[in-house]
């Protein structure tokens, strides 16, 4: 039986497929193209305007204001601490001095810091703590007297040769707490049942000087209440100030006591006439 003949294709057919494919390919291209790709660029129209930062305008920027201290400044302006007379330092070893010695012949000490070396109802001595103040690698002697209650000057002392010089004497509060920072002396006095006020004192190649002092809120305190705050809201703020005539004394003044709220007098009894029968 013979093999049935293949069906020709009618000429032109294979253009019109292969054009079909080629629309098909266009309309995919299109298709895709218009989608927008992960992580691509969009126009999302103009951009927001941005504020520039603001600056600050002084007022009458015509006068002019006087720097800050430095500590240069405040050195020069004091004169250089003077050995503790009748004290000497066998060996070099600050260590090894009697503090309450020591503080004995410290002409700076005040009265009730001298009655505190005794005893007394609540003064005393803090032991020393030594620490490298001045940078030579060798420790300065660091201690605190508290002749009355609320009340607590500290002091420190550094040998030059077989003397002591006292390098910095300071008056602060009662709840202060201290530190150092690589070479620095850094105390923290509760100024306030909010607050705290940080000093920092430098080595400034013949005493300690005040190089920064900064206020911070700390939250409130425990046991303290609104009414601890002064009214108005406003905080004193104690100044560290020089002591007169001695020098590398700086105080801070105790925050004054509130006196006491006034009570006011209870209401007079008032009696009401029976009603008649």
């Amino acid at each position: 039986m013979a093999a049935e003949p293949r069906p020709r294709r009618r000429p032109g057919t294979a253009l019109v497929t292969a054009a079909a494919t080629l629309t098909g390919l266009v309309a995919l291209a299109a298709v895709l193209l218009g989608r927008e790709a992960p992580g691509g660029l969009r126009d999302d129209g103009p951009a927001t305007a941005v504020a520039p930062p603001a600056v600050e305008k002084p007022l009458w920027p015509q006068l002019a204001t006087a720097p800050p201290p430095t500590p240069a400044a405040v050195s020069a302006s004091q004169a250089p601490p003077q050995p503790i007379p009748g004290l000497t330092v066998p060996g070099r070893d600050l260590t090894a001095v009697d503090v309450r010695a020591l503080l004995g012949k410290d002409p700076a000490l005040s009265p009730e810091e001298r009655a505190a070396l005794d005893s007394c109802p609540g003064c005393g001595v803090r032991s020393p703590e030594f620490r490298d103040l001045t940078g030579d690698g060798r420790p300065e002697l660091i201690t605190a007297v508290t002749p009355t209650v609320g009340l607590v000057v500290l002091h420190v002392y550094a040998l030059d040769g077989e003397h002591v010089l006292p390098v910095l004497r300071v008056q602060v509060l009662s709840g202060f707490s201290a530190a150092t920072v690589d070479s620095d002396l850094v105390l923290r006095e509760p100024t306030s049942t909010t607050s705290q006020t940080t000093s920092r004192y430098h080595w400034d190649g013949a005493r300690l000087v005040p190089v920064e002092q900064r206020v911070e809120g700390i939250g409130l305190l425990p046991h303290a209440g609104p009414s601890d705050e002064p009214s108005g809201g406003a905080v004193p703020v104690p100044t560290a100030v020089p002591a007169p005539g001695r020098p590398g004394v700086a105080t801070v003044p105790a925050r004054p006591s509130r006196p006491p709220a006034a009570t006011a007098p209870p209401p007079a009894a008032t009696s009401t006439p029976e009603a008649r029968r």
